[in-house]
């Protein structure tokens, strides 16, 4: 048994597809399918059920993978060990973002990292929230910018900062002129939200229950829209559409009066999020993290509030 066929079973288990799984580990794909038919008749139990389409993992397959993920991350630890014995702060951090963060806090963020730490290039992933924590538990990234609530993963959480959300009108809008509005008053409008995927669709759901229902189609009311991302929806709502919820870093500092798009605070208890830091608690370059950390907190995102609260295990 290797380390290489551990990475292997790993990669199909991720993938179900033999095919795909070999280009992720950059073998042919007879290559993969000898070396797990050999580690398959080693341990003598069936890891994965071939079907026409895609690979499955048997009940006994899933166990050994899981323990396979168990070893690879202990044996990347042998390398990080390594590499903590030099300048933390030296060398490409991988870190991950969602989407609903990046585009705002990234433009920021990057010239603070490259001050603080100029020999320490940021290698950038952005994706959804289950996929980067998939990757950091893979070891494919360092540590990664996330909101809460996060399923239980096993990871160590660092909190960045508490961000409100404002309701977008387009110009014009009946509540233009407001001070605030209710999250219960949403429920008249036609929403626009991101797709299912992203945990901030989940969140607004959460400030107004009633838009899951729209959303869902009931009743043959269609009272919601799905954009692909936070720009889409702005120029949708600015379009006439309807209206939005959106993280206060997304809004301008100082809008435009030509802007086609009008900000409207919410009532208070006003929603928010927590955004935090995740890393894996194996990961050893915690001077990195903590630069990270400073970085964000210096960048000065507009409207939200940055704390000061130590790290703590999920």
């Amino acid at each position: 048994m290797t380390l290489t066929e551990l990475r292997y079973i790993v990669a199909v288990a991720k993938e179900k597809h033999f095919g795909r799984a070999a280009e992720t580990c950059f073998v042919s794909q007879p290559t993969l399918s000898v070396a797990i038919k050999k580690l398959e008749e080693e341990l003598g139990v069936v890891l994965f059920e071939r079907g026409s389409t895609e690979v499955s993992v048997t009940p006994m397959g899933g166990q050994i993978v899981e323990q396979a993920r168990r070893v690879l991350e202990e044996a990347g630890r042998i390398k990080e060990l390594a590499k903590s014995g030099k300048n933390p702060l030296v060398g490409p951090l991988k870190l991950g973002i969602i989407y609903t963060i990046g585009p705002y806090l990234l433009p920021r963020l990057i010239p603070a990292i490259m001050k603080a730490a100029p020999q320490m290039p940021l290698l950038l992933q952005e994706n959804f929230t289950m996929k980067l924590i998939d990757m950091l538990r893979a070891g494919e990234i360092d540590c990664a910018i996330m909101a809460l609530p996060l399923p239980d993963a096993g990871l160590m959480l660092q909190p960045l900062y508490d961000e409100p959300f404002v309701v977008a009108v387009p110009a014009g809008h009946a509540w233009e002129g407001r001070k605030s509005v209710t999250a219960t008053e949403l429920k008249s409008e036609t929403m626009l939200m991101l797709g299912v995927g992203h945990c901030f669709r989940d969140q607004v759901l959460e400030v107004c229950p009633e838009m899951a229902r729209f959303a869902a189609g009931a009743d043959g009311v269609q009272k919601s829209f799905e954009g692909s991302s936070l720009e889409t929806i702005r120029h949708m709502v600015a379009g006439g559409i309807g209206v939005t919820v959106l993280p206060a870093s997304s809004v301008p500092e100082k809008p435009s009066k030509r802007d086609l798009l009008r900000y409207v605070p919410f009532e208070k208890p006003v929603p928010d999020r927590r955004v935090v830091l995740a890393w894996r608690k194996s990961f050893t370059r915690l001077p990195a993290v903590e630069a990270v950390r400073k970085a964000v907190i210096e960048s000065e995102l507009p409207g939200v509030h940055m704390l000061d609260e130590p790290a703590k295990p999920q």
